[in-house]
């Protein structure tokens, strides 16, 4: 039996790296340490494998070889006047790097699942810049954590107890010595278990947001009530949130995708810096797949943009609501589709789903979906982290040396291997046109 001690967890935004993965006869028999989300990946990610390549013929998914398969992908982008790469938030980032190369190559548009999730905190984060932290700063240094519109104790689960509420840091005892403020429009598990839970009306985060930041510069607030709130109470948070010696808000899709999403952000953004000027305080996407941040990251240093990023020009070009892939699919643009490690067509408007099938379609992914049912190829992949090594982001931006510890299927590659072939083909079939 061979143990891997120190492993990076390949499920959520913490990436937790304490994790101990014992490994029996290349299969992965025993998980320490990990969350429940955790633990079933690695111990059930063989579940409802792709083993083969795939390819439709005559209305059917018949096997295919890789090589044939390959070179059906990079015909299908190359013949495709605005063709579409999308996914990769479970991918490495040197997966990343290749699928830029390619989209670049082709003249097409990358876009990944920020798309559907924290896109508006990225154009938030435009307006206003960030002011954030490590996790390690917050697990040593935060007195206060807020949640607001998030529910790390199911989404996250170990979060309060590696980086932010419960765990024990240098300066800080644990609980005992912190604070939880949760604002939420639902009970949720992590308001059950908050020291403060304020439960605002749906869709006034904004609203809510502004009156705090009105409080905090002590003017007057003109009304009895916002966001369901008494004032008095909006006034006690204001002060607070003032006092404390180094506070870590993090937000989740309850803020991004309530009405006013990015301008609910860049609220936050401007709260967060007027409390700069009493404490010393943060903010912080709780992102959801493990390396969408990493995603966001490599796009941006790549093309100078995060996600959504247009090559058709010759140059890359950022509009969201634009060059964003659902909205691309809505007005019936894209002509052909590769999806790396997502599954749209099971989570995207059934309109935009039914039109993105009936497009050329190719995915890459290691187990089976809604997505890959309906596509014209198919190519499984290795799963990153546990079958592949790679660098990912952790929420906080801080990178993370993801392990190998069990060996793929046979012939089944990782999705930076896969995406090197396809990017070799485009450029041969490009010298011969």
């Amino acid at each position: 039996m061979d143990i891997y001690q120190d492993v990076v967890c390949p499920v959520c935004g913490c990436l937790c790296d304490d994790i101990e993965v014992n490994v029996e006869n290349n299969r992965v028999s025993k998980v320490k340490n990990a969350c429940a989300m955790g633990t079933t990946k690695f111990l059930n990610y063989n579940s409802d494998r792709l083993h083969s390549p795939l390819m439709r013929t005559n209305g059917s998914q018949q096997p295919s070889s890789l090589e044939e398969s390959i070179t059906r992908v990079a015909e299908m982008l190359v013949n495709a006047k605005y063709p579409v790469v999308y996914g990769l938030a479970l991918s490495s980032c040197e997966a990343v790097k290749v699928a830029v190369e390619l989209v670049e190559e082709i003249g097409g548009v990358i876009d990944n699942q920020t798309t559907v999730c924290h896109g508006p905190s990225v154009q938030g984060f435009h307006e206003v810049g960030e002011s954030t932290a490590s996790l390690g700063e917050v697990r040593h240094r935060a007195d206060l954590v807020v949640c607001w519109g998030c529910n790390p104790v199911e989404s996250h689960p170990r979060h309060f107890e590696r980086y932010s509420y419960t765990v024990k840091g240098r300066f800080r005892k644990g609980k005992e010595d912190r604070k939880l403020i949760v604002v939420d429009v639902r009970n949720t598990g992590t308001a059950k278990i908050a020291d403060k839970f304020i439960q605002l009306e749906p869709n006034k985060d904004y609203e809510l947001v502004n009156a705090l930041r009105t409080a905090l510069n002590h003017e007057q607030i003109q009304c009895e009530t916002v966001a369901g709130i008494p004032v008095e109470e909006i006034e006690s948070l204001a002060e607070t949130l003032r006092t404390c010696e180094f506070g870590a808000l993090f937000y989740g899709l309850g803020a991004s995708h309530t009405a006013g999403k990015g301008r609910n952000i860049e609220s936050l953004g401007l709260l967060v810096r007027d409390l700069n000027n009493w404490t010393k305080f943060v903010l912080m996407p709780a992102r959801g797949h493990y390396n969408v941040t990493g995603v966001n990251q490599v796009c941006a240093w790549q093309t100078g943009f995060p996600y959504a990023v247009d090559f058709s020009r010759g140059y890359p070009w950022y509009n969201p609501g634009e060059t964003t892939f659902v909205d691309i699919l809505r007005r019936k643009e894209s002509d052909a589709s590769l999806i790396i490690g997502s599954d749209p067509v099971a989570h995207f408007p059934i309109g935009v789903s039914k039109y993105l099938c009936s497009k050329p379609l190719a995915v890459i992914d290691p187990s089976n979906s809604m997505t890959t049912m309906a596509a014209d190829i198919v190519i499984p992949s290795s799963f990153a982290g546990i079958e592949s090594e790679g660098i990912a982001y952790r929420m906080d931006g801080v990178t993370f040396s993801m392990k190998k510890v069990v060996e793929p299927p046979e012939k089944i590659l990782s999705d930076e291997d896969v995406l090197k072939l396809i990017l070799g083909k485009v450029k041969a079939l490009k010298r011969l046109k």
